[in-house]
């Protein structure tokens, strides 16, 4: 009886054995713990791309901003030389209403001449008749103009007093209206050449502008671009989670699902286990009963935990405005008042006084500087000698009519009219052929 109890409690562990240890859900969760980390480390490369895509909206956040800015300062430099330009345009019409006048003058006092020229022939006949000055009457017939004449007459020491003085108010009236005209006339080519200086300012200004339009867009068409990146990468992102999300249930329905399987096992080898004892009611048979239970397998556990993934300050004259290049716009006239540098508006030579001040030299009064004063405000040196700091002057519209900061290499850094603050090439192309050999040394 015994040996059968025995046999038989013997089969019943056996049997349950076998019940407990075959790993019924454990290829399907090792599947869905490999499936999981493969979509963690795809949400990492999402990521990562996500993260690539707002810095580069950042970044191009920025440069719209920087760009905005520019375009900002363009306008008002346009506006304000287009109003320089404006008043040029009606400096010029009055100051050619002032040569018109003069011509007429000078007009009216040569036919004025030509009759005190024929005044004076009789007179010089009448003289040579009645036996005068015959001097006077080879200084008349041997001059090659009436103002030739003049001069020549003056010079003669034997005239009567009364051709004397016609003959100096004619001098006087000549010299008078020949410094006027000379005056004028210089005055409107200056006018002129400033206008055209203007006219060509305005039109580089437009095409800066109508390039740094082109380039916003572009900036714009770009941001529109990676947003619309940013968000299929979220989306995607998204999606892996949900995807995540659901593994992670499935895995913890099927250890859930596991762990009662087991414990019903447990129980099930428990009971049969009490009924094997109760009939058997044998020591031994108790012994093996317990060795059974001790032996039943344990159910493992693989979850895999996710894996989470000041300016710099200018020490010189040289390199002082490089704050600017870039970030400027080039006004005819400005660069004189705090609000026209805070806005980065200047010309060439506020540029110079601004970079000078900021190392602590004062080339005058900011209200009057212009290059007359600059090409004035040291000591001029050979161009063979030019280091940098030192001034060195262009001819553009008018003689030394610009002026920069040299830095060395063949190179100067100021405000032009076509690109603001810049450093510029003087050793070939365009600012070789108008720089004028005029160096100063501050």
């Amino acid at each position: 009886m015994k040996k059968k109890m025995l046999l038989l409690n013997t089969t019943v562990l056996l049997g349950l054995g076998g019940v407990l240890s075959t790993p019924t859900y454990a290829s399907t969760i090792q599947d869905m713990e490999s499936q999981k980390s493969q979509i963690q480390n795809q949400r990492q490369d999402v990521q990562s791309n996500i993260k690539a895509a707002s810095d580069e909206l950042t970044r191009l956040q920025a440069e719209q901003d920087q760009m905005k800015a520019q375009l900002e300062r363009l306008t008002i430099a346009e506006e304000e030389n287009n109003k320089k330009a404006q008043k040029t345009e009606a400096d010029i019409k009055e100051t050619s209403k002032q040569v018109e006048q003069l011509e007429k003058e000078i007009k009216l006092l040569q036919e004025k001449l030509e009759k005190r020229n024929d005044i004076l022939k009789d007179r010089a006949r009448s003289l040579q008749e009645s036996g005068g000055n015959v001097e006077y009457l080879q200084v008349l017939l041997g001059s090659s103009s009436f103002g030739d004449f003049v001069d020549r007459a003056l010079a003669v020491s034997t005239i009567v007093d009364a051709d004397r003085g016609i003959l100096k108010e004619t001098k006087n009236m000549q010299d008078e209206l020949k410094t006027k005209q000379a005056d004028v006339k210089s005055k409107l080519a200056s006018l002129e050449d400033m206008k055209a200086e203007l006219d060509e300012m305005t039109v580089q200004l437009a095409a800066q502008k109508k390039q740094k339009d082109a380039l916003a867009k572009e900036l714009k068409d770009k941001e529109a671009k990676n947003e619309e990146l940013k968000a299929s990468l979220q989306a995607k992102d998204s999606s892996l989670a949900n995807e995540q999300s659901t593994l992670e249930q499935n895995i913890k329905d099927q250890k859930a699902a596991e762990e009662a399987a087991e414990q019903a096992a447990k129980e099930a080898a428990k009971k049969a286990a009490e009924q094997a004892q109760k009939a058997a009611a044998a020591p031994a048979e108790k012994a093996d009963s317990s060795s059974a239970k001790a032996e039943a397998p344990k159910a493992s556990s693989n979850d895999v935990a996710p894996t989470s993934a000041p300016a710099p300050k200018a020490s010189n004259v040289v390199t002082v405005g490089n704050r600017w290049i870039g970030n400027s716009a080039y006004v005819f006239g400005g660069g004189r008042s705090q609000s026209d540098i805070s806005h980065g508006l200047f010309d060439c030579s506020s540029f110079v006084h601004w970079a000078y001040s900021q190392v602590g030299v004062n080339l005058g009064p900011l209200g009057s500087v212009s290059t007359e004063t600059l090409k004035h405000a040291g000591t001029q040196v050979s161009s063979s000698q030019m280091q940098p700091g030192d001034l060195v002057f262009f001819d553009t519209y008018k003689k030394d009519g610009h002026v920069g900061i040299y830095v060395g290499g063949g190179k100067f850094i100021g405000a032009q009219s076509s690109t603001g603050v810049a450093i510029a090439n003087m050793s070939s192309g365009y600012w070789k052929q108008k720089f004028n050999g005029r160096v100063v040394r501050i």
